[in-house]
């Protein structure tokens, strides 16, 4: 079962909301799957009786590490990753897929925090952001985005709720800078734990995530139900993320 979540990665990591598609090479196996080929996409870590781990796509795809560069990155279970990897046969031992491991990059991965009400400019910052790509999936509220970056502070990203609102499913996206200069603009992804929210019930509901932007108060409404693994949103713009800046943002 191929991840229909994905698109084409070049030279540079052109990342979009969901992934990238297959590369295609001369090289292949017995059960059509190349050696040569790869995909790169958003997946969680997932744990079994034992100790071990598996990593889950935001569709639902599961894959089992059975080669390649993973041991000893210490990954804790729910941890996002964006996972280079390479098909090695389909459907096995209840596993979607059994893949070599060629990269795997930890996500900031973060809960919804908590609303501290008049304090929350103060704490969370209002410093603003481009939203590149925002998606459910997975069970978290995934965000790429660019903001100005000058290399003296490490930045602080968080979602809460908003302060005084009857909706539940309504939160905001908060970025503080710490007077950090304006010397660069860089990309960063988040994904947000969603499981704090109300369940669902099988119902569908409106996401309302509110972002400042360097143009303004912009709002996405994006569907989320917490009784499925569904991707909604992502608007598969693609974009270069250096992974060794995803350091810099708490």
């Amino acid at each position: 079962m191929l991840m229909k979540s994905m698109k084409k990665l070049s030279l540079l990591l052109m990342v979009g909301a969901i992934g990238i598609s297959l590369l295609f090479n001369s090289c292949s196996m017995d059960d059509g799957y190349s050696l040569n080929d790869y995909w790169l996409g958003v997946a969680t870590v997932e744990a079994l009786d034992g100790g071990n781990h598996y990593f889950k796509m935001d569709n639902g795809t599961t894959l089992w590490p059975a080669a390649g560069y993973y041991l000893g990155h210490n990954l804790e279970v729910g941890q996002r990753t964006w996972l280079n990897f390479t098909i090695l046969s389909d459907e096995k031992d209840g596993f979607d897929h059994y893949v070599k491991v060629n990269g795997v990059d930890p996500i900031l991965t973060k809960e919804i925090a908590e609303d501290k009400g008049e304090e929350n400019d103060s704490y969370y910052g209002t410093d603003p952001v481009t939203v590149k790509d925002i998606w459910v999936g997975g069970g978290y509220l995934n965000v790429i985005f660019k903001f100005n970056y000058g290399g003296t502070k490490k930045h602080f990203i968080n979602l809460l709720p908003v302060t005084g609102s009857e909706n539940a499913y309504e939160v905001e996206f908060r970025h503080h800078a710490y007077n950090d200069p304006s010397e660069a603009a860089v990309a960063g992804i988040v994904c947000f734990d969603l499981s704090s929210l109300p369940e669902t019930e099988g119902e569908t509901v409106k996401l309302k995530v509110h972002f400042k932007t360097f143009n303004g108060d912009k709002t996405f409404e994006l569907e989320y139900n917490s009784d499925k693994e569904t991707v909604t949103g992502g608007n598969s713009g693609n974009m270069s993320i250096d992974m060794n800046f995803f350091e810099t943002v708490n």
